[in-house]
């Protein structure tokens, strides 16, 4: 195959190359997904202890307004733990994302510098 200024070595280099590039990238998309899954299924497992927990707490005989006071402090404590859950989640699948894009950016930098080469070869 004639690609014109550049010969077919470097081509299917740079072909090979690209591969590599998406299948690095790909690999990093799968471990960062590994990550937030397991994740996530250890918070929940948590949430689960805790709600457990909240049950047994509001289950001990108390005044009404004892009783009352309790759900709300409990309620917030959980609103907060799951804010920051969340956020926890979002910034491992930002982390990832950065990762996979630096990957990728970083072989489109290499090819461009390599056509770049090439050319100043041909010329």
């Amino acid at each position: 195959m004639k690609i014109p200024g550049m010969d077919s070595a470097q081509f299917l280099e740079a072909q090979r190359k690209n591969l590599q590039a998406m299948a690095a990238a790909n690999q990093t998309a799968v471990e960062g997904m590994q990550t937030v899954v397991k994740r996530h299924a250890d918070l929940m497992r948590q949430s689960m202890d805790s709600i457990n927990t909240l049950t047994t707490d509001l289950s001990v005989p108390s005044s009404p307004q004892d009783q009352m006071a309790k759900q709300a402090e409990m309620t917030k404590k959980q609103f907060e733990k799951s804010l920051s859950d969340m956020k926890e989640l979002a910034e491992l699948i930002s982390k990832s994302q950065a990762e996979v894009a630096g990957i990728i950016t970083g072989r489109i930098s290499e090819a461009l510098d390599e056509l770049q080469e090439a050319a100043k070869k041909k010329g």
